[in-house]
């Protein structure tokens, strides 16, 4: 039996620095659950096919089931227990007044993915809300909530010119 080669890896999550000692080809997903115990981003597949533990590497999302903490050396991490900012919250607002989650367990996913749709693209059309969620399964089929909470959180977002930002780092 090989022993896992457990090396300490700094990362920043959620804007905060933190050392953890594992295998450096450890799924970052599991690092944030158990490692950091940040239960908000979820186990669904395994091979990145369902969307439910999305989170944000500087910006940009990736499913934690299938990326390597080591891939994450370097950059800002945010998970759903992490997003701030206009961006995030008019998501947030949307997908409470559209009552968008059934069982909510895709929910953390979906909010992930939505936020950094809009934080690239403010007044998306429904194909680049379907192009950007396409990773994204609900089993329930709220889809139709979906994008329109998508479109109500746009309508809701400020200006560029009143600063637009889908992340306030949490100071630690």
């Amino acid at each position: 039996m090989t022993t896992p080669n457990v090396v300490p890896i700094e990362l920043v999550v959620n804007g905060a620095p933190t050392t953890v000692s594992v295998d450096a080809d450890t799924p970052l997903l599991w690092v944030l659950r158990q490692t950091l115990a940040l239960p908000g981003t979820k186990f669904g597949c395994g091979i990145a096919a369902c969307g439910v533990c999305m989170v944000h590497l500087d910006g940009v999302p990736v499913p934690a089931c299938v990326t390597p903490v080591s891939a994450a050396i370097g950059k800002a991490i945010t998970t759903i227990e992490g997003i701030r900012g206009p961006v995030a919250d008019a998501v947030q607002r949307s997908w409470a007044a559209l009552d968008v989650p059934q069982c909510g367990y895709c929910q953390s996913g979906q909010v992930m993915s939505a936020v950094a749709l809009l934080s690239a693209n403010s007044t998306p059309s429904d194909a680049d809300i379907d192009t950007a969620m396409q990773g994204n399964l609900c089993r329930c089929g709220a889809y139709p909530r979906i994008r329109a909470a998508i479109h109500r959180a746009a309508e809701a977002l400020p200006t560029p010119s009143q600063g637009l930002s889908a992340i306030t780092p949490v100071t630690p």
